[in-house]
């Protein structure tokens, strides 16, 4: 198979798809691979190193998306790289579109397998190709939040952690998966007072013995959303619903009764973000204001810390990448479950229930396709 990494071109995106050890892994196995000539350069990994993994560098992304059978990336494709899709070709990466119908039409539209990292799923329910980058933004979502709290920032002026005889910020966790429990993590390291909401007894009863009352755990209702929120200095929105949209958990009424200065930081703004007021930003223009409260809300947080965060995101993509260039989607998908809860649009249809519940289309599950 012909696998290509094109450059990512959203805003300051500067994760590259595959690694020099993913190349070599390929190309020892029969593959060939096409690597954009600069896509690495944002994490740190120069061309040269590509070549000398194997790999065939190449001048622009229209030569990629042309001769590829298979693309590798990081975020998924913006308008200017529909035109590069085709029929049958399998795009590898985070597509997200619960948040995004119109991407979803056009690989519909032209027949573009689509296997999304987000939705690859274990039996326990666990995301493993989503945790690595989720693990990130839940650590960075924290040192954004305790920037933007500084009074040059906009913020109150409160130092997280807090000195002696002084209070210390209040931080609320809107969900306890990997997001928040590395979100968490953070914060308490900091010395922040914690509070992390969940609907899962169980993921609370974990983090509850994990973090040994550290954590103030909070069963995730309405009333306590609310007074948890009102309360914080920081709010940090870490909602997963696999393939689908993120619920609305905050709302504007409970932004207006914040004080002015909080810091909102909505993880799952990518899904369509768990707090109504919030909309996503970038890296060049990442925040706004409403009701004096200020909203964090990139959408590609990771791509901040791309050299980190691309190795880590390698680390769990290059298994099933393989995998599927070695047997090609059907067989890869047919010998491994997990898998084939990735595989979003297949053949013209919309595969995965969840997406095509939001993006109100027709559900046509892979094994009749």
């Amino acid at each position: 198979m012909i696998v290509g990494v094109p450059t990512e071109v959203k805003t300051r995106e500067y994760r590259v798809g595959m690694i020099p050890a993913g190349a070599r892994m390929l190309t020892s196995r029969g593959h060939k691979v096409l690597v954009q000539q600069g896509a690495g350069l944002g994490s740190g990994i120069a061309d040269e190193t590509y070549k000398t993994a194997g790999a065939e560098i190449v001048g622009g992304a229209d030569e990629v998306w042309k001769r590829a059978d298979m693309i590798f990336k990081v975020k998924e494709p913006l308008p200017e790289e529909y035109p590069r899709m085709r029929e049958g070709q399998i795009l590898y990466t985070y597509l997200h579109l619960a948040a995004a119908p119109q991407l979803a039409a056009e690989l519909v539209k032209r027949g573009v397998t689509g296997v999304a990292y987000e939705t690859i799923e274990l039996d326990d329910g666990r995301l493993p190709l989503l945790q690595p980058m989720s693990a990130v933004a839940g650590r960075m979502a924290i040192q954004v939040a305790a920037t933007y709290l500084e009074k040059e920032k906009g913020g109150k002026g409160i130092l997280l952690g807090g000195v002696p005889g002084v209070r210390r910020g209040r931080v609320a966790i809107i969900g306890g998966g990997i997001v928040g429990q590395h979100a968490a993590r953070m914060a308490i390291g900091l010395g922040a007072m914690v509070n992390i909401l969940d609907i899962n007894p169980d993921t609370l009863a974990y983090v509850d013995d994990i973090y040994q009352g550290r954590v103030n755990t909070l069963y995730s209702d309405p009333l306590s959303i609310e007074e948890s929120v009102i309360r914080a200095d920081v709010v940090v929105g870490a909602v997963l619903v696999t393939g689908a949209k993120a619920p609305r958990l905050v709302t504007e009424d409970m932004i207006k009764r914040m004080e002015p200065g909080s810091v909102i930081v909505d993880v799952a703004v990518d899904q369509g973000g768990c707090i109504e007021t919030c909309h996503p930003t970038t890296h060049d223009d990442p925040t706004f204001t409403v009701h004096g409260v200020i909203h964090y809300c990139v959408a590609n947080m990771p791509g901040a810390v791309a050299r980190t965060s691309t190795f880590a995101l390698n680390n769990a993509t290059l298994a099933y990448g393989v995998r599927i260039a070695d047997q090609g989607i059907v067989a890869a998908a047919s010998a491994d479950r997990h898998l084939a809860k990735g595989i979003n649009t297949y053949k013209g249809k919309i595969t995965h229930k969840a997406v095509a519940a939001a993006v109100n289309a027709d559900f046509v599950p892979f094994a009749n396709l």
